[in-house]
């Protein structure tokens, strides 16, 4: 069956199948960073934007208006945006919507102006746009729906077909555009992302069975939650691998491998991707997964848990929450009284927290590296600040633009977003607030106290790549600053100081060292001492960060 044209059914149908099909794809999409640190999250900060938007999708029903369907689509996804990927996937789809709305069916020439000014929103979102990235993908698409509309294309499945083998080519290209990629070998993760949307809706469109059921969450209960019952596992260890091909593999190959994998495990994975095959299994041994591999060429990121483990850390995790949601809920505070400014600081760690808290920040949402939280997590916070203008910090380069967006969706309070990429740029940022000065004046001096402040994170490497022309090996030591990688080895005190060194210069004053969850409060100080040592006449601080996956935070003012 062809079509010239679709109903708003079916759109919700290729809606929900390329949302599928980039959540298939999140972990895939992960790898792709460029950075090799433990926090990749590109692809779950896009699968939870789009999910966010398929679930208010899918409870619309099976036979939706256009104008509910796409009330869904843009108000679902600005609202679970995270990260800049999110936030730009959502404000292209806020661009998209905004035309096809006015539409009960959609043909060749709506759904190319749609993309028209789709990508014009997304790069309007964005301050400075940067090519070689998600946008440049989008852009490619919406300049070949144009070339294709304007040839007298009308048969979606055409067109379809070939803007997303376009897009594929543009992301392919990705790495001539962005020096990074090209070195750490990658192709753009937010692009990418993109391209699996487009490529799940295509699916949908060419009458592929996808199941389209999204999985509703439980409401969270408050008191008499049982802990669960720990369930019998059959297969111990979660192995995941790629295969790098260096033989055929073909429908044949993928039958016989996955057959072969249900007799040593279940929750069978067997994805073949042209050069690539992408490997799951739970097994009670490994190794017969991964000899099985080998005949087919090289192994890549591979990953074994024992869920056995994961299973007893959980159940000892959920009976404590389960202790503690049976305690009697603590009485209501009063509401506070109004006052005219109020903050809102993102962090990870109780230490981190701790300080915010204490130098005045009225409420801390818990996210940052390992989980950007959603413009709607921040507009929930702003409704717990009884403020008239609120000052919002990221801390996080990744979280910029939800604030943004939340800042543009809020009525009833001036959120002003200053523009903090790290945690020790947020503290700044509040010690140097002037409780005389107007809003205007205050937003100024922050913006510019933040930028006389430079940070080093100090974490590992989950991978080998070459970035910032150095050479950087699985597990070595790395020291990331404020535009990358200022050091890497396999030492830790070497790669502090060394990344100290690359901040500090004859301006500077004073040291700041927050420590992480995996370091001893003797360790720290030992790392404190050494870095006095080499800066005796910088004062050096140490505190308790308690942050996750960074050692040490270290700043330099």
């Amino acid at each position: 069956m062809s079509y010239q044209e679709i109903d708003a059914k079916m759109l919700s149908k290729m809606f929900l199948a390329g949302a599928k099909n980039l959540e298939s794809k999140k972990e895939y999409i992960n790898e792709l960073n460029v950075f090799p640190v433990p926090d990749g999250d590109t692809g779950t900060n896009m699968t939870m934007t789009i999910m966010s938007a398929a679930n208010e999708v899918s409870a619309l029903g099976e036979a939706p208006s256009m104008e509910d369907l796409c009330k869904a689509i843009s108000s679902g996804s600005l609202r679970g945006a995270r990260g800049n990927s999110g936030v730009i996937l959502s404000q292209l789809f806020r661009g998209l919507t905004k035309v096809i709305k006015g539409y009960n069916t959609l043909n060749v020439a709506v759904i190319s102006e749609a993309c028209e000014k789709a990508v014009e929103t997304a790069y309007k979102a964005v301050m400075k746009p940067k090519e070689g990235t998600i946008l440049t993908v989008a852009k490619g698409i919406a300049d070949k729906a144009k070339e294709l509309n304007e040839e007298g294309v009308t048969i979606l499945e055409d067109f379809m077909g070939k803007v997303l083998e376009h897009g594929r080519y543009v992301l392919s290209q990705t790495p001539e555009l962005l020096p990074v990629l090209k070195q750490a070998g990658v192709v753009d993760s937010g692009g990418q992302g993109l391209i699996e949307v487009i490529s799940g809706a295509y699916d949908a469109l060419l009458g592929k069975e996808i199941d389209l059921s999204m999985q509703e969450q439980a409401p969270a209960k408050k008191i008499d939650v049982p802990a669960p019952e720990a369930a019998e596992i059959k297969f111990g260890y979660c192995t995941e691998f790629i295969i790098l091909l260096n033989k055929n593999f073909n429908i044949k190959t993928e039958m016989d491998f996955k057959a072969y994998l249900e007799s040593i495990g279940d929750s069978i994975v067997c994805v073949c991707d042209g050069e690539t095959v992408k490997i799951h299994v739970h097994t009670n041994d490994p190794g017969l997964a991964i000899q099985k591999g080998l005949k087919f060429g090289q192994l890549a990121n591979i990953k074994i848990d024992n869920m056995r483990l994961e299973q007893e850390e959980k159940l000892a995790k959920a009976a404590k929450k389960a202790e503690e949601a049976a305690k009697p809920e603590a009485p209501k505070k009063p509401a506070e009284p109004s006052k005219k400014v109020g903050f809102i600081a993102i962090s990870a760690g109780e230490g981190l927290s701790e300080i915010f808290k204490s130098i005045g920040v009225d409420h801390v949402i818990e996210g940052g590296q390992t989980m950007n939280p959603s413009t709607a997590d921040i507009l929930d916070a702003v409704d717990q600040v009884n403020a008239e203008n609120i000052f919002i910090l990221p801390n996080n380069k990744n979280i910029i633009l939800a604030a943004r967006q939340a800042a543009e969706l809020m009525t009833d309070k001036n959120l002003l977003v200053i523009p903090t990429k790290t945690i020790p740029q947020g503290i700044t940022a509040v010690i140097n607030y002037m409780d005389g000065s107007s809003v205007d004046e205050n937003e100024e001096v922050m913006i510019g106290e933040i930028s006389k402040v430079k940070t080093g994170q100090i974490t590992y490497a989950v991978r080998d790549t070459v970035i910032d022309d150095k050479e950087i090996k699985k597990d070595d030591y790395m020291g990331v600053g404020d535009d990358g990688i200022l050091a890497n080895g396999k030492d830790l005190t070497d790669v502090v100081l060394k990344t100290v060194a690359a901040m500090a210069d004859a301006d500077s004053e004073l040291i700041s060292v927050y420590y992480g969850s995996d370091v001893t409060e003797a360790d720290a100080e030992t790392m404190r001492q050494k870095i006095a040592d080499s800066y005796p006449d910088l004062d050096v601080e140490l505190q308790n960060g308690g942050q996750p996956i960074y050692y040490y935070l270290v700043s330099v003012e």
